[in-house]
C-alpha cells in the first residue's frame, strides 16, 4: 500500500444505470457513452495525482479488469448500503492497509485538476481533513488523514446542504479541516454545457458537443 491513495468511485457504464438525468436531451446508450468516456478520461488523468489510484467499483468485476489492467479494483457492494457508508467503508479498508492520507473522488469530473488532488495531499499532512467543495453544495472530493466514521453518518446526501453539514460536523468533532478550491460534477445538462465551456478540449466534452449536435440535427429532422 502506498503512502498517499486515492480511491475512485466508479460504476459500469450501463445504459438507464448511469447519467440518468441526461435523458433526455440524450438517450440511455448516449448517457452511458459519455459516462464511459468520463471514467476513462478521469482515471486517466489522475494518473498525474502524488498517490496509488484505487477503483472502488460497482459492476461487473471482469469490465474494470479489462478496462483498467493494472489498477487495484475494491467493489462498492452497492447494495449494502448508502453512499455515506461505502465511502467510510473505502476509508476504512485503505487506512487498515496501512496509508497515511487517503482521497475519495468520483468518476463524474472528468476535467478535475490534478493539482487539485496534489493541494488536498499537502493538506492532509497537518490537516485531518481536506474537501473540494461541488457547486452544487456537495463535494467532488474529501481526503482524511485518519479514518474518521462520523463525517458519514446521518449526513444529507445528494443535498445542497451535504458541504455544510460535513463543515459543522467537523468543527464540532474538532477536527482540523482545509477547504479547496470548488469544482464540478457532471451531473445534468448545466454542467454539461458548462464543461463544454471551462474545457472544451476535454475527450469528454468532445463527445458531449457531438452528442448534444446529434440530438438536435434529430429534432429539427424531426419537426420538418
Amino acid at each position: 500500500m502506498a503512502e498517499h491513495v486515492l480511491g475512485i468511485f466508479a460504476k459500469q457504464p450501463v445504459a438507464g444505470r448511469v447519467k440518468t438525468r441526461l435523458c433526455p436531451p440524450l438517450s440511455p446508450q448516449q448517457a452511458a457513452e459519455l459516462y464511459r468516456t468520463c471514467l476513462q478520461e478521469t482515471v486517466a488523468a489522475m494518473a498525474e495525482a502524488p498517490a496509488e489510484r484505487v477503483i472502488f467499483y460497482d459492476g461487473d468485476a471482469a469490465y474494470f479488469q479489462k478496462t483498467f489492467p493494472g489498477l487495484r479494483l475494491v467493489p462498492q457492494c452497492e447494495g449494502e448500503g448508502d453512499l455515506g457508508q461505502r465511502l467510510d467503508r473505502a476509508f476504512a479498508q485503505l487506512f487498515t492497509e496501512g496509508c497515511s492520507a487517503a482521497a475519495l473522488i468520483g468518476s463524474d469530473s472528468p476535467d478535475l485538476p490534478a493539482s487539485l488532488v496534489s493541494a488536498a495531499f499537502k493538506a492532509l499532512t497537518h490537516c485531518d481533513l481536506a474537501v473540494a467543495p461541488a457547486l452544487d453544495g456537495g463535494y467532488v472530493l474529501i481526503g482524511q488523514s485518519r479514518h474518521v466514521p462520523e463525517l458519514f453518518q446521518d449526513m444529507p446526501w445528494s443535498n445542497p446542504a451535504l458541504w455544510s453539514e460535513t463543515r459543522r460536523r467537523a468543527e464540532q468533532l474538532g477536527l482540523a479541516y482545509r477547504e479547496l478550491d470548488a469544482w464540478e460534477d457532471l451531473d445534468d445538462l448545466a454542467s454539461l454545457k458548462r464543461l463544454l465551456l471551462r474545457s472544451p478540449h476535454s475527450r469528454t466534452a468532445h463527445l458531449a458537443d457531438r452528442l448534444l449536435n446529434s440530438q438536435a440535427h434529430f429534432c429539427r429532422d424531426d419537426t420538418t
